[in-house]
């Protein structure tokens, strides 16, 4: 396991050995023990960092989590028209999951290991997240630029799209972020923007 640790804590270190692990094995699968083993550690040593392996999943979860808050919020406070700003969070989102795909990988498909209490916290940002890409499809509608559109299909169809790219980005493949985004962002588009109606039987 090949690691970058320059400049981080312990328990950082920690943190991101982790994230590795999980995306490789599954959380369920992976242990403390693993995790200790992956740094060549003794397993008693990691409990002086973190409490337990729940607690990691917190950390990477609600760490991505704010991330991606914060993004979105930050393009809802620029007054762009709604395509700029759909545009824009769709390149925050990519650029989020591509810079570090192993807690993106943890983030979308082990959230629902999280203990209970953390799960209901967990969701309730999810959903929050989610009603800012529906406010900018909202917005669209309204400015009439976009389609009279079912709003959660729409935002669950762009998300879906974004969030597959865990599943196949390299960062030596032949496209990086920006391009990505703009790609997924001008097939959205193509599906939301308003189409113009020409009459055919119009005699200048």
């Amino acid at each position: 396991m090949i690691v970058d640790f320059e400049g981080l804590s312990r328990k950082e270190q920690i943190i991101v050995v982790a994230a590795q692990l999980f995306r490789q094995k599954g959380y369920e699968a992976s242990s403390m023990r693993d995790i200790a083993s992956a740094m060549r550690i003794e397993a008693a040593s990691l409990y002086h960092h973190i409490k337990s392996k729940d607690e990691i999943l917190e950390l990477i979860c609600f760490g991505m989590a704010q991330k991606f808050i914060l993004a979105i919020a930050e393009v809802n406070d620029i007054y762009f028209n709604a395509e700029e700003r759909l545009r824009e969070a769709i390149f925050n989102h990519v650029k989020i999951i591509t810079d570090d795909m192993d807690k993106s990988a943890v983030f979308l498909k082990e959230w629902r290991s999280l203990p209970s209490a953390s799960l209901q916290e967990f969701m309730r940002l999810r959903n929050n997240y989610e009603h800012e890409f529906t406010a900018i499809v909202e917005n669209g509608i309204q400015e009439d630029i976009f389609e009279h559109v079912d709003k959660k299909f729409a935002v669950l169809s762009i998300l879906s799209s974004v969030n597959w790219i865990n599943e196949w980005y390299h960062p030596d493949g032949k496209m990086q972020a920006k391009e990505i985004a703009t790609h997924i962002s001008d097939f959205v588009m193509g599906g939301l923007r308003k189409k113009l109606v020409t009459d055919y039987n119009y005699k200048p």
